[in-house]
């Protein structure tokens, strides 16, 4: 189904004629690019992790158990379905990689769209595509789709520990290598906020740091007087190194494995002379007396290297094989 409420890859549903290039030559269907470019993805990125993805499991072979059990000309419709309840990331990443394994031949209704909190048994997408591409790009679009769709799923929860605060969420650089792009966009859908997509985009200057340089405001001085423009934010790990970093000028100070109570010291002792984080010693449980010191931020590494999938599967709707066959 094309139109409103849905989208189509590679255009308008054709007649399923193959375009003849190998699905690591296939590039994105320019609608979908489109879309992922204004959810803050780079389409060649996901383009290349698709393509990344597919290859894996094919590993320069063919998907043998489909090629062997369905016919060439077979054509499927089949339901991406929410096994469990939670928010949904990665529907247009999913969409990549079916854009790349069945070409011009496939078109997707969509139902839900990234961010939404989802119900067991709802459908999030549906895809009508030859049944054999189908099943080829099945795991692989289900991996990224479960991943990215966990991450947004913890990261809700802790917005929601503490709603109604000033904190906000913030991720960490603990990522997946090659998926630092998208588990990031997936803690913006579940609410959360980013920090440091690089080395390169802000200073953090930790505990080894502070070893090398001297101290504290030697470290920050160093940083400070090497990158003048770039933000500067400074772990500690004691209310004297607090004050050393706000007499230091920082423009952030991370509060290592602090306690509520000693955080809530922190926070007058800054007096909002700078941003506060709080990390280590986080926990669901805790997060909100962290919140309600008056915190800006809580740091939450489990957000990308430790949140378990959401359970999102893939069901082929039943039909007679001469109905599924095109004609």
């Amino acid at each position: 189904m094309c139109g409103a409420g849905g989208g189509c890859g590679g255009g308008a549903l054709d007649d399923g004629d193959d375009d003849g290039l190998d699905p690591l030559e296939r590039g994105l269907d320019p609608e979908l690019a489109g879309l992922l470019a204004a959810a803050g993805l780079d389409p060649v990125v996901v383009q290349d992790l698709a393509h990344l993805a597919v290859e894996e499991d094919l590993d320069q072979g063919a998907d043998v158990t489909t090629v062997a059990t369905v016919p060439e000309d077979a054509r499927a419709t089949g339901d991406f379905t929410a096994r469990e309840a939670g928010v949904v990331a990665g529907l247009r990443v999913a969409e990549a990689v079916l854009s790349v394994v069945c070409g011009a031949g496939f078109a997707v209704e969509r139902h839900v769209a990234d961010g939404e909190s989802v119900a067991a048994g709802q459908r999030l997408l549906t895809v009508t595509a030859r049944t054999r591409d189908l099943l080829t790009a099945e795991r692989s679009a289900l991996n990224l789709l479960c991943r990215l769709s966990g991450i947004a799923t913890a990261t809700n929860r802790w917005v929601l520990a503490i709603e109604g605060t000033r904190a906000q969420v913030r991720d960490t650089r603990k990522t997946t290598p090659g998926l630092r792009a998208l588990e990031k966009y997936a803690v913006r859908c579940g609410g959360g906020v980013n920090y440091r997509m690089s080395l390169s985009d802000a200073a953090l200057v930790k505990d080894n740091h502070v070893i090398a340089a001297g101290g504290v405001a030697q470290a920050f001085a160093l940083v400070r007087a090497k990158f003048p423009d770039v933000p500067v934010e400074v772990e500690v790990d004691t209310l004297h190194q607090v004050r050393e970093a706000l007499a230091a000028g920082a423009d952030l100070i991370l509060l290592d494995n602090f306690t509520p109570d000693a955080t809530a010291e922190a926070v007058a002792v800054v007096a909002g002379r700078a941003l506060l984080e709080s990390s280590g010693r986080l926990t669901l449980a805790t997060a909100r007396a962290y919140a309600e010191t008056g915190v800006n931020f809580l740091s939450v590494g489990a957000l990308t290297h430790s949140a378990p999938i959401l359970d999102i599967g893939l069901d082929l709707r039943a039909g007679a094989p001469e109905a599924q066959r095109e004609a």
